[in-house]
C-alpha cells in the first residue's frame, strides 16, 4: 500500500507540476493562454491534497503542537494525552465527514460542470469525502494502537532483569 501510494502521489505532483508549467510557457512567454487548463489542473491538485492529507494521517506525521508533552514526565502520562488527542481527532472528523456527505449527496444531485470546459465537478468534490473517510480509519488505526499500548502492563524491573541474563 505504501509503494502504491507514493506513485499515485507522485503522479498526481507530476501532472500539476506540468500543468504549470506549460501554463507558464504559454502564458508569458508564448502569450497563448491555453484555456481550460486551470479547470484541469484542478482534478489531479485537489486529489494530490486529499491524498496527501491521507498518506500523512496513515504515516501519523500530521503537524502537530505537542506543548503538552514538554511537562509531562511518564510514558504512561504521554499515551493517555495521545488517546485523547486521537480521540477529539475522531469526532471531529468523523464531523467533518458527515458534512462531506452531505456535499457529495449534493453534487451529485445538482451534478455541476465545470464552466469552460463543462467538466463534471463530481470527481473533484469527491476527494473530500474519500480523503476523509481514508483519514477515519487511520486515525481510528492509530487510536487502537494507543489505547492498546496504555492498557499493555508495564513490564516489572524482575522480569527486565531476567530477560538480560537470557
Amino acid at each position: 500500500m505504501t509503494r502504491f501510494a507514493s506513485i499515485v502521489l507522485t503522479v498526481l505532483i507530476c501532472l500539476v507540476a506540468l500543468g504549470q508549467f506549460v501554463q507558464v510557457i504559454t502564458r508569458y512567454l508564448l502569450e497563448i493562454p491555453v484555456m481550460g487548463l486551470e479547470e484541469s489542473l484542478l482534478y489531479p491538485t485537489l486529489w494530490l491534497y486529499m491524498l496527501g492529507a491521507v498518506n500523512a494521517s496513515r504515516e501519523n506525521t500530521h503537524i502537530r503542537a505537542n506543548v503538552l508533552e514538554i511537562f509531562l514526565s511518564k510514558e504512561r502520562q504521554r499515551q493517555v494525552l495521545s488517546v485523547i488527542s486521537e480521540t477529539i481527532s475522531l469526532i471531529v472528523g468523523l464531523w467533518l465527514t458527515s458534512w462531506a456527505w452531505d456535499f457529495t449527496r449534493y453534487s451529485i444531485r445538482v451534478w455541476r460542470e465545470s464552466p469552460t470546459l463543462y467538466l463534471p465537478t463530481f470527481y473533484v468534490d469527491i476527494a473530500l469525502f474519500c480523503g476523509l473517510c481514508l483519514m477515519m480509519v487511520f486515525t481510528s488505526w492509530h487510536l487502537f494502537l494507543h489505547v492498546r499500548a496504555l492498557f499493555r502492563p508495564e513490564p516489572s524491573l524482575a522480569t527486565s532483569a531476567n530477560i538480560k541474563e537470557i
